[in-house]
């Protein structure tokens, strides 16, 4: 039985911690959540501070949610990462590559489990949808021409929009795995681009994956995958209570979206045994919604600037910022020896010119000065080599590129 404690609630939050009330464990404290959400979770003791959270005599895990998301919670979350806490998270929290992948780096040294709420690509018929899709690109199946995911929505704003795809891409990489390249179709204006968003993902398969925003009948997700002899439709309706159909056909079996976020805190915590490598679709990692924030980050970018963007996978580690900052470091001061060199020899002429013996001097050391200041900067360079490879990364994305 699980002590949970509650910062911040939303709708999947809700849905954890109503799982996690129906299997025995106990909300023990909660801060910062509304009164209709309180109504949601049942009675819980409610604390004035997120600070107790901290200790884990208080409870032995945290849910996170988004809705009231403000800067006090978004730090409450980065020390509670700092302080190792295992962590349910709302996905997303804050539409920020930045602020995504800085908590990465966070949970690599502290060892803080991070369990996002991602729950959809856990149901059975994405795992047989990214079998059918396998088989086609193995070529014992009819060849795949496109998948098509139309997310309806009532709200389309831009914020709404962007958080549904963060969750969205993350099924996208799931079953078609991880896009090389993101282009936008919308609105000239950016304003009216959200209401009919288009976002084209290509991979290393070829696949031609698009995602595109639609009103709302009834809020949800339908995926169509189009293969050369056949059409497979997926309706993955919001309403947790509605299942999920299949060609028309309810034979998933339960599907409980709090139930299955669990039993990924459950394994993430040691209590049972973790993802098989040979099963079909894992539990999202914090690395899986960092990824899919990125993709959710890039698209406001590709739509103000018209163009697709190429996305790069690189080390996004403290030793790979570190690399990256002596990277550009020695590229300034190749071009600021330059300008010495000018300078000094400009110096040293008038110098001579007018007897100023100080000046010529000083001008006449710039070789000791570059010196001194290039030797500086290669002597940082062992400071990796001291460090070891305790930073290797998992699976990092870096900062993407127009093209």
């Amino acid at each position: 039985m699980l002590r949970i404690g509650l910062l911040g609630c939303d709708s999947r939050i809700a849905e954890v911690a109503t799982a996690a009330l129906r299997r025995g464990d106990r909300i023990v404290a909660v801060h910062d959540v509304s009164p209709a959400s309180l109504r949601t979770v049942g009675t819980a003791p409610s604390i004035p501070s997120w600070e107790p959270l901290l200790d884990a005599a208080t409870c032995e895990a945290v849910l996170v949610g988004s809705d009231g998301w403000n800067d006090s919670r978004a730090a409450a979350v980065r020390t509670l990462v700092q302080a190792g806490r295992p962590l349910v998270l709302a996905q997303p929290l804050e539409l920020s590559m930045l602020w995504a992948y800085e908590l990465d780096m966070i949970r690599r040294d502290t060892g803080s489990p991070i369990v996002p709420c991602l729950p959809d690509r856990l149901h059975p018929f994405l795992a047989r949808l990214r079998e059918r899709i396998e088989a086609a690109l193995a070529g014992v199946d009819a060849a795949v021409e496109s998948l098509h995911l139309e997310r309806r929505m009532h709200d389309r704003s831009q914020a709404t929009v962007l958080a549904a795809l963060s969750r969205d891409a993350d099924l996208v990489r799931a079953v078609a795995g991880d896009p090389a390249r993101l282009s936008t179709l919308g609105a000239a204006e950016a304003a009216a681009a959200w209401p009919t968003l288009a976002v084209g993902f290509t991979g290393a398969a070829h696949l031609p994956v698009r995602w595109q925003v639609a009103p709302a009948g009834e809020p949800g997700l339908t995926i169509r995958l189009q293969t050369a002899a056949h059409a497979v439709t997926i309706e993955a309706p919001d309403d947790s209570s509605r299942p999920w159909t299949w060609n028309g056909a309810a034979d998933g079996g339960e599907f409980d979206r709090g139930r299955v976020i669990l039993s990924a805190l459950d394994a993430a915590l040691g209590a049972t045994p973790a993802h098989a490598a040979d099963e079909a679709i894992p539990p999202a990692t914090w690395a899986d919604a960092a990824r899919a924030i990125e993709l959710a980050d890039t698209v406001p970018r590709s739509l103000a600037k018209g163009r697709s963007i190429d996305l790069h996978h690189e080390e996004f580690t403290e030793i790979g910022t570190f690399k990256g900052t002596m990277a550009s470091l020695g590229c300034g001061l190749i071009m600021a020896a330059l300008l010495v060199v000018i300078g000094a020899t400009v110096v040293a002429g008038m110098a001579r010119e007018f007897g100023w013996d100080a000046a010529g001097g000083l001008a006449d050391a710039w070789p000791m000065v570059v010196l001194g200041v290039l030797g500086l900067f290669l002597a940082l360079q062992v400071i990796p080599l001291l460090i070891g490879n305790a930073d290797r990364p998992d699976d990092r994305s870096g900062p993407s590129r127009e093209s």
